[in-house]
């Protein structure tokens, strides 16, 4: 199997998200090749072979002109798969490859299990295998979901890579930078979330006592956001805050997939919760099943014992 890894690049730096399509590729134990839209110093830091565009020639993004170069070296190394981050610039540019190729798309992929691809559905409360119907196919790829073990030295073999430049109706204007958040949880060493199963709003006064006693932050999982107990400036997951505290004690959370994706590049997880076939449990370090209030107020209190 082949696999063309498309990697990311934005504001003259190379990211992260690039290891993680090379650990997917591992994980698959697939060829691959990684087109880099980019610096030559920043194709430095990848793995094996590495199709190089100048961005100074291609722009950070444009959709007709890395359309096209995705599409090339695509067909250069007959690829089965074509990989990207489920990001803003591959929930762009995935599908309109995908279009072009006639091909199937799979979407946020999370897991690989028996050769299939594991997704989120129902809102992230269940999960589900599911493969392309096509002989090709376009794949995006969960933030966070795949961690490249013993990487090794780069070495890679880069190919100058140049396609025709034609007139296109977007133009690349530049980034915005995002709202500023009233709390910003990714610099928090630790943090306790809050979840649904705190039943209740007034219950947020044990959580954040429990907080206060670890000197950390109060994080939220979506549900209590969206009930009005906490800002969404607290909300950790996809759809808030990705964050990776040395420490996430997860309190009442179920673990949909949204919010593990927010969280699980934690240093240690801590989960309290009555459930134990909860998915955060697959995630977490040390699980405590356990009515939630009255063990956050115990613990508490133990912590604050001299």
């Amino acid at each position: 199997m082949k696999v063309l890894l498309v990697g990311e690049y934005r504001e003259g730096q190379l990211l992260e998200s690039c290891f993680e399509l090379e650990a997917f590729a591992d994980e698959l134990k697939a060829e691959r090749a990684t087109l880099l839209v980019g610096s030559a110093d920043a194709c430095q830091k990848l793995r094996g072979k590495v199709y190089f565009a100048d961005a100074a020639d291609y722009l950070e993004y444009n959709p007709d002109l890395h359309k096209r170069l995705v599409l090339e070296a695509a067909a250069r190394e007959n690829a089965d798969h074509i990989v990207f981050s489920h990001s803003a610039y591959g929930w762009d540019l995935a599908p309109r490859v995908a279009a072009a190729l006639k091909a199937g798309q799979v979407s946020d992929i999370i897991a690989v299990r028996d050769g299939k691809f594991e997704v989120g559905c129902l809102n992230g409360k269940m999960r589900r295998l599911v493969a392309p119907a096509t002989a090709k196919a376009v794949l995006t790829l969960q933030p966070g979901a795949f961690t490249l073990k013993n990487p090794g030295p780069p070495e890679p073999r880069i190919e100058k890579l140049d396609v025709e430049k034609t007139a296109s109706p977007v133009n690349f204007l530049g980034y915005e930078p995002a709202e500023k958040k009233e709390v910003d949880l990714t610099k928090a060493a630790i943090i306790v979330g809050a979840g649904r199963g705190i039943g209740k709003q007034e219950n947020l006064a044990v959580i954040s006592a429990l907080a206060e006693a670890l000197h950390a932050e109060v994080g939220a999982s979506r549900p209590v956001v969206d009930a009005g107990w906490l800002d969404h400036s607290r909300q950790v997951g996809s759809t808030g805050q990705v964050v990776s505290p040395k420490l996430y004690l997860a309190c009442g959370i179920s673990g949909a997939t949204q919010h593990l994706t927010g969280m699980r590049k934690s240093g240690f997880i801590v989960a309290i919760n009555k459930d134990k076939e909860a998915p955060i449990s697959e995630l977490a370090d040390v699980l405590v099943i356990a009515d939630l209030i009255p063990f956050a107020a115990a613990l508490t209190a133990r912590l604050k014992k001299p």
